[in-house]
């Protein structure tokens, strides 16, 4: 059944079909294609001298399409965890997204972070000595053996474009980023684990998608498995009014959008959950709505990074949350 949205005076109407077609999770091929990716990032690293350490690719949380392999040295005490992350890991991807972040890290070096005068020495870790080639460059030497010209270095990531087989996929080579500042005993074990990216360009990113992929999780749960359906159609609305020429709806990524619909409480997805989603979603943006006042306290789904880090950011989500709010119309 063919489904058009129609305008009605400056709002878009939409009707339940609509929001049940954009709500709809990973198909069986695409769910594949991403295993399919993963594995075959896996096959180019393994003949940098790595085994696996486990019979198989598994879920890394329970419904999660985070899937994930560990490898480590035949020769040594290196080890790399790969794994999906982003909107296909979370499950939240819309069909207007097609690649697929697949983090390979450095689990062996790692980059620290302490409180006020503690070093390395309190725990006893030392600083590795500089290899001759890059994590990214011998990635992009192992890619590059197995997918030849398919593979295209960018400034965080290394494109491998795909096919009937796998999907387009961004390897994203890192390091592991321990944060001890909340450990008071100098535990080398009670860290929080994030990643960071070094880029071409030099800049250093600090990012968590494994506690991204597990918050994911819980609130779906939580929520009747409501949340990630609701972050699907949020995305699509961006796209959407992206088409329509409605600026604000380019200032925010779709990351951001995931995380803001994080941030609503859980009784806010449940209190139309015996009606139609129509409805549902225009309580979730009239509660963004009414509460903007609260963004500077909102998280990235993560959990630990702020949402809105620079008035510039906070600015640019409350015009989309104000420009939905219009958009959004409902049969």
């Amino acid at each position: 059944m063919k489904m058009n949205s129609t305008l009605n005076g400056n709002k878009m109407v939409f009707t339940e079909d609509m929001l049940n077609n954009y709500a709809q999770p990973l198909s069986a091929t695409e769910d594949q294609q991403c295993q399919n990716a993963i594995r075959m990032v896996i096959d180019a690293i393994k003949p940098l001298g790595f085994s696996e350490t486990r019979s198989a690719v598994e879920r890394m949380y329970g419904e999660s399409h985070a899937y994930y392999q560990e490898l480590k040295s035949n020769y040594g005490s290196r080890k790399i965890k790969v794994f999906l992350q982003g909107s296909y890991a979370n499950n939240t991807n819309v069909r207007t997204q097609s690649d697929v972040d697949i983090a390979v890290v450095e689990e062996d070096i790692f980059q620290t972070a302490y409180r006020s005068g503690v070093t390395d020495s309190n725990y006893g870790f030392v600083t590795a000595s500089p290899r001759t080639k890059t994590f990214k460059d011998e990635v992009e030497d192992a890619l590059k053996s197995k997918f030849g010209s398919d593979v295209e270095r960018k400034n965080k990531s290394i494109k491998i474009n795909g096919n009937t087989y796998r999907k387009d996929a961004d390897g994203v080579p890192c390091r592991r980023h321990k944060d001890f500042r909340w450990d008071f005993g100098n535990d080398p074990n009670n860290y929080v684990g994030g990643i960071v990216i070094i880029a071409d360009s030099g800049e250093r990113i600090i990012n968590y998608p494994e506690q991204h992929i597990k918050n994911g999780k819980e609130k779906n749960t939580a929520t009747n498995f409501y949340y990630k359906k609701m972050v699907r159609i949020i995305k699509k609305m961006k796209y959407l009014m992206c088409e329509q020429g409605i600026d604000s709806a380019d200032k925010v990524s779709s990351f951001a959008l995931e995380s803001l619909m994080w941030n609503i409480p859980n009784e806010k997805y449940l209190e139309f959950k015996d009606y139609r989603k129509v409805y549902m979603f225009d309580n979730l943006i009239e509660y963004l709505y009414s509460n903007q006042y609260n963004l500077a306290t909102y998280k990235e789904a993560n959990g630990i990074k702020d949402l809105c880090p620079t008035q510039e950011f906070m600015t640019n989500i409350k015009n989309f949350i104000n420009d939905l709010r219009q958009f959004y119309g409902y049969r």
